[in-house]
């Protein structure tokens, strides 16, 4: 993905337009302290496009991650609902990729392990319930994924065509998963 946005990228405009056809009420936009002081307490970056959406207006109602004045337990939980799919998936369905080498026969152990490979991938960040865009800082134009255990599907070719299709009635463009280890469970 770019760091570099694209000619054609949304504006802040369009963010907010797109945002009003959600239905949600749509509080006042991020600060870039607000921004900081939410990437500094749960340790990741927010990618380029999805700031520009957090600050033409923060969506609020169910549903909506709460960046302001939300729960840190609750988004601290949204934040590892990626991973934890993922664990579910080891503990009760026999996941096990094999770039992770051999299962440990004993489930503790796979789960020790597990839980250590991902902690090194990407961190997912939530946009709208189980809809999630990679946190990488700068970047253009990921596609968001529908993330149900190890269950991954592409939502929108990109945050813009998400928020049409699930929001607005437009279609679902589909784009290759751009993300480690997330690419490689997409359907």
């Amino acid at each position: 993905m770019s760091s570099t946005p694209p000619p054609d990228r949304p504006t802040e405009q369009d963010f907010h337009r797109l945002l009003e056809r959600t239905g949600a009420e749509i509080a006042q936009g991020l600060t870039e302290d607000e921004f900081e002081s939410v990437e500094k307490e749960f340790g990741f970056r927010f990618a380029a496009d999805h700031r520009l959406l957090l600050s033409a207006g923060l969506p609020v109602g169910k549903s909506w991650p709460k960046w302001r004045d939300g729960n840190a337990r609750s988004l601290k939980a949204q934040l590892g609902w990626p991973s934890e799919g993922v664990l579910f998936d080891v503990e009760h369905n026999a996941f096990w990729p094999s770039t992770w080498g051999a299962r440990p026969a004993q489930l503790k152990h796979a789960l020790k392990s597990a839980r250590y490979h991902l902690a090194r991938v990407p961190t997912m960040v939530p946009v709208y319930g189980h809809r999630y865009l990679p946190g990488t800082e700068g970047q253009w134009g990921h596609p968001v994924l529908s993330m149900m255990q190890t269950d991954i599907v592409v939502y929108g070719a990109n945050l813009a065509n998400y928020l049409a299709a699930e929001f607005a009635g437009g279609a679902i463009e589909q784009a290759p998963v751009t993300v480690p280890f997330w690419r490689d469970l997409a359907s």
